[in-house]
C-alpha cells in the first residue's frame, strides 16, 4: 500500500502547454513531472530561495493527471495513466476492442486490478460499460473532462499601421465543472509548498503574459493498494535513467514496455532566455520496467549549454527526471 500527499489544481484561467514543435495552435494535453519541477525552481530562485547545488530540493512529483469532482459532496475520481500493454480488448466484439484501444486514464479506485494484473477486458469483462471515452470510472464522467478550443489570435509587429496584422492559432486548454489536474509527491514538501503558492501568481505553461495558467489549489491524500510480490514497476513520472547501468537494470526483463519522449525547451532566466535548453530523452508516464529498489527512480540533470556554462552568468539548468514508481504484476 502506498499512501501520497496530492495537490489538487483548479485552474481559473485556459492552459497552453507548448509542445516540441513550439506551435501554438497545439497544445499538448498534461504537464509532465519536469516541467513542473523545472517551473518550481525557476519561480523560487526569482524570489532569492537557495536551490541546492545538486538540484535535489527534497521531495519527488508525478506528471499531472486528470481529476474529476462528482458533485460538490461527491467522490473525487483520480485518475491514474492505463500502464503500456495492459490494454487487452475483448476481441470477440470489435466495437468493445476500439473502446477499450482508446482508454489512457483509470479511477484509482481500479488502478490496484492493473496492478495486481487482472485483465480488465477479458470475453466476460463488466468494465466496458464504465469507459467514458478516454476515461475507466466507476462513477460517470464527462468524455471531455481535459477540453482542447482552438481560438484565433492577432500579431501585431509594426504598432506604426504600416504593416498587416497577422493572424495565427492558439489551442487552450479548458476543463469540465469541477476538474482539473492533480499530482503526487514525496518527501519533504515544505518547498513545494513554498513554490506552489508563487506558481498560483506566476501561472503555468505558456501565454502567461495574456493570462493563461493560473489556478488555485487544495491538497489531498491518496492511497493506492500495490501488490507485494511484483517484478515490474510503472513509472508516474517522466523517468530520466541515472546511468547506463540503471536503464540495464530497468530494461531487464520481458515483459517491459515503454515511450520515449524528448525533452528541452527554451531557458527561462535572464539574460540567457533567447537560449535554448540541451535535449534529453525520457520515458513517459505508464511505462514499465524491471522492478527496482525505492520508491523513485532516476536522475537530475543540468541541460544548461557550453555558452551558459562558460558564461560570467553562469548557473545550471536543471531537469528533474526523478520518477514515482508502483509495483505491478505483468
Amino acid at each position: 500500500m502506498a499512501t501520497f500527499k496530492i495537490y489538487k489544481l483548479h485552474f481559473t484561467a485556459p492552459l497552453h502547454i507548448g509542445d516540441k514543435r513550439d506551435d501554438e495552435g497545439v497544445s499538448m494535453k498534461t504537464i509532465q513531472s519536469d516541467t513542473l519541477m523545472a517551473a518550481l525552481t525557476a519561480v523560487l530562485a526569482k524570489v532569492g530561495t537557495s536551490i541546492p547545488d545538486d538540484g535535489d530540493m527534497g521531495f519527488t512529483v508525478s506528471s499531472l493527471f486528470p481529476y474529476f469532482q462528482h458533485g460538490k459532496e461527491g467522490r473525487v475520481s483520480y485518475f491514474l495513466p492505463m500502464p503500456l500493454q495492459c490494454r487487452q480488448p475483448d476481441l470477440a466484439d470489435v466495437s468493445n476492442a476500439k473502446m477499450v484501444k482508446k482508454v489512457r486514464w483509470v479511477d484509482a479506485e481500479y488502478f490496484p486490478r492493473l496492478l495486481a494484473g487482472e485483465n480488465l477486458f477479458d470475453g466476460k469483462s463488466e468494465y466496458i460499460k464504465h469507459i467514458y471515452g478516454e476515461y475507466l470510472s466507476p462513477s460517470p464522467v464527462p468524455d471531455d473532462i481535459v477540453r482542447s478550443e482552438v481560438c484565433q489570435r492577432v500579431k501585431i509587429e509594426d504598432r506604426t499601421g504600416r504593416s498587416d496584422a497577422e493572424p495565427y492559432y492558439v489551442d487552450r486548454i479548458t476543463f469540465a465543472t469541477g476538474a482539473g489536474f492533480y499530482f503526487m509527491t514525496t518527501g519533504d514538501t515544505a518547498l513545494l509548498d513554498k513554490g506552489m503558492n508563487l506558481l498560483t501568481q506566476w501561472g503555468l505553461g505558456t501565454d502567461r503574459n495574456v493570462g493563461y495558467g493560473f489556478f488555485e489549489f487544495t491538497t489531498d491524500e491518496l492511497t493506492i493498494d500495490t501488490p507485494a510480490d511484483a517484478d515490474y514497476v510503472v513509472s508516474m513520472s517522466l523517468l530520466i535513467p541515472a546511468d547506463k547501468q540503471q536503464l540495464s537494470e530497468l530494461f531487464a526483463g520481458e515483459e517491459i514496455a515503454y515511450e520515449l519522449t524528448r525533452r528541452g525547451g527554451w531557458i527561462t532566466s535572464m539574460p540567457h532566455n533567447r537560449l535554448r535548453k540541451n535535449a534529453i530523452y525520457g520515458f513517459l508516464p505508464g511505462s514499465v520496467f524491471r522492478k527496482t529498489h525505492g520508491a523513485t527512480c532516476g536522475a537530475i540533470v543540468d541541460l544548461a549549454p557550453a555558452i551558459v556554462k562558460s558564461s560570467a552568468d553562469a548557473h545550471p539548468v536543471w531537469r528533474d527526471g526523478r520518477a514515482i514508481i508502483l509495483p505491478i504484476k505483468r
